[in-house]
C-alpha cells in the first residue's frame, strides 16, 4: 500500500499547472487533497473530476496573502477529514523585468505571495503539526533560488528566502523533536502559467522562446512530490532540483 494512502494534503496554487497535477496524482494514489487557489471555478472542475476518477477533494478559494484563508484551508482540511498530514506551499508569481525598469508593483506582488504566502501557510499549519509531532511541509522555489538570472533578481531573491526559510524550518524541527518533514523543489523550464504573470514584453518574449524549446508537464513535478511524502516517516529528502534533461538552465 502506497504511504500516501489516507494521508490529508493541503495544495495551495491548485487551480493549474504543478499544483493541479500534484492534486490528481496524489488522489489517485489515495490522499484526501484539499485544494486552494483564487479561481473558483477551476477549484471546482478540479474537484469534480478527482471525486469522477474516485478519488477525494474539496476546495476553498484561497489567496495566500490573506493569513485568514491559509488558516481556513487548513480549518477545512481538519473538519472534512480529521486532521493534516501535508501541506504543499505552491502558490507563486514570476512577473520577470530588469530592476531599471522600476517595477515596484511587481516586486510587492512577488514579496508578498512568494514569501509572505509561504510564511502565511506555514504560520497556519505549524501548531497542528508540533502538536501531533508528525507533518510535512513542500515548497516550491525555482531554480532561481539557486543561482542568480538576469531580469529575475526580485523573483530569485523570493525564491532564495524560500530556501533558506524550508532549511532553518528543518533544522528546528529537528532541534525541537516536532518530526516535521520539509521538502523545496527548484523546478526549471516547466510548462505551467507562470509565464503570464510576466509584465516586461522583452522578458516574455524571451521567457516563452526558453520554455517552447525546454519545457516539460508539470507532472513531473508533481512525481517528485509524491516521492517525496513517500519517504518514510525517519528520512527527510529536504531538496529536489528539476528540469528538463535537454535544458542547461
Amino acid at each position: 500500500m502506497s504511504t500516501i494512502q489516507d494521508k490529508v494534503v493541503i495544495i495551495t496554487g491548485a487551480s493549474s499547472g504543478i499544483g493541479e497535477a500534484t492534486a490528481k496524482l496524489l488522489a489517485e494514489k489515495g490522499a484526501k487533497v484539499v485544494l486552494g487557489a483564487r479561481r473558483e471555478d477551476r477549484l471546482n472542475q478540479l474537484a469534480e473530476a478527482i471525486r469522477a476518477n474516485g478519488g477525494q477533494a474539496v476546495y476553498r478559494v484561497t489567496d495566500v496573502v490573506n493569513p485568514a484563508d491559509s488558516k481556513a484551508l487548513v480549518q477545512l482540511a481538519k473538519d472534512t477529514f480529521g486532521g493534516v498530514d501535508v501541506i504543499f506551499l505552491n502558490a507563486g508569481l514570476m512577473p520577470n523585468s530588469p530592476l531599471s525598469a522600476l517595477k515596484t508593483e511587481d516586486w510587492s506582488r512577488m514579496v508578498d505571495v512568494n514569501i509572505k504566502g509561504v510564511l502565511n501557510g506555514i504560520a497556519a499549519v505549524l501548531p497542528t503539526f508540533t502538536a501531533q509531532k508528525s507533518g510535512h511541509i513542500i515548497t516550491t522555489s525555482s531554480v532561481a533560488g539557486l543561482k542568480a538570472y538576469p531580469g529575475g533578481a526580485v523573483y530569485g531573491a523570493t525564491k532564495w528566502a524560500v530556501r533558506d526559510l524550508m532549511e532553518v524550518l528543518r533544522m528546528e524541527s529537528a532541534q525541537e523533536r516536532t518530526n516535521i518533514r520539509t521538502a523545496t523543489i527548484y523546478p526549471a523550464a516547466i510548462n505551467t502559467e507562470l509565464l503570464s504573470t510576466i509584465s516586461d514584453p522583452r522578458m516574455e518574449e524571451g521567457m516563452t522562446a526558453l520554455y517552447e524549446q525546454y519545457g516539460i508537464a508539470p507532472e513531473r513535478v508533481a512525481n517528485v512530490v509524491a516521492f517525496a511524502i513517500e519517504q518514510p516517516a525517519d528520512t527527510n529528502i529536504n531538496e529536489f532540483t528539476i528540469g528538463p534533461t535537454a535544458q542547461p538552465w
